[in-house]
């Protein structure tokens, strides 16, 4: 497959990026390559950028399915006053899934959206964000969405040093309204992380992802062992990631035998 082509070649590259950037000279963007990985490894730092994320699944369900998603992921901070800032993330995802309604099915197009936004008080060691999350049915195709509109509350904490971030961010969504001949949406996620940087702007860290439904009474859960650098293509900063994804539990007819991630992060620093 093409995008199955493409996401090995963006995982090469990250991986040869991650390597040299460790005997590279930090970005001259104001801010040290740690300090850039530093406030990417925090979902509220005060800092504009565009992930790419690229997700490619195998072995999904009866029909052994596979399925690519790229996330466009862009995070923008805006200041309410010296001491808070609102971050708002969003989620627009793509997907081209094959074999996973039934034998020989195809389905390619928008995802539903996620929009979160943390207001985020300043702060050093421990660090905080709290603000809605919100469902947005733009989906494209009946089979990647949920034609539902749902909101809920999103949480993070962290705590965060030299080199080393560690936290969980959180959400709990509930449809509202939407289509009344789909399932109700009652979902519960969250992602608990742990990274450790380094001076050239290089990274390790592990996640773990774990998503409820409530509704159909199912759980997924997923562990994520990760590395990645900050670098400059061009004069443009950007941080690859690349990290297998691991499959731990999830119900038969959608968890994956294994899957692959890839991230190209374009940074705006202020």
């Amino acid at each position: 497959m093409l995008y199955f082509k493409s996401l090995l070649f963006i995982a090469a590259i990250s991986l040869i990026h991650c390597t040299a950037t460790a005997q590279e000279e930090a970005p001259k963007t104001g801010a040290s390559a740690q300090e850039l990985a530093d406030k990417l490894a925090n979902p509220v730092a005060s800092l504009i950028s565009v992930p790419l994320q690229n997700n490619i699944n195998y072995g999904i369900g009866p029909y052994n399915g596979s399925k690519y998603t790229i996330n466009v992921q862009p995070v923008i901070p805006f200041k309410l006053s010296d001491n808070l800032n609102l971050i708002t993330r969003y989620i627009l995802p793509v997907i081209d899934q094959r074999d996973i309604t039934g034998e020989n099915t195809h389905q390619f197009g928008l995802s539903d959206a996620t929009v979160t936004a943390f207001f985020a008080p300043k702060s050093k060691s421990l660090i905080w964000g709290i603000g809605p999350a919100f469902l947005v049915p733009i989906a494209t195709e009946k089979f990647l969405g949920t034609e539902k509109f749902g909101i809920g509350p999103s949480v993070l904490v962290l705590h965060q040093g030299k080199g080393l971030t560690a936290g969980f961010l959180a959400n709990q969504i509930w449809s509202v309204a939407g289509s009344e001949n789909r399932s109700d949406v009652n979902q519960f996620y969250t992602q608990i992380f742990l990274s450790h940087s380094y001076k050239s702007g290089a990274s390790l860290g592990v996640n773990a992802e774990i998503t409820q439904n409530w509704e159909a009474k199912t759980t997924m859960v997923s562990l994520n062992p990760t590395i990645g650098a900050v670098t400059k293509l061009g004069g443009q900063v950007v941080q690859f990631a690349v990290m297998p994804l691991i499959p731990i539990a999830g119900p038969s007819d959608s968890k994956p035998d294994w899957g692959l991630r890839t991230v190209l992060t374009f940074v705006f620093p202020g």
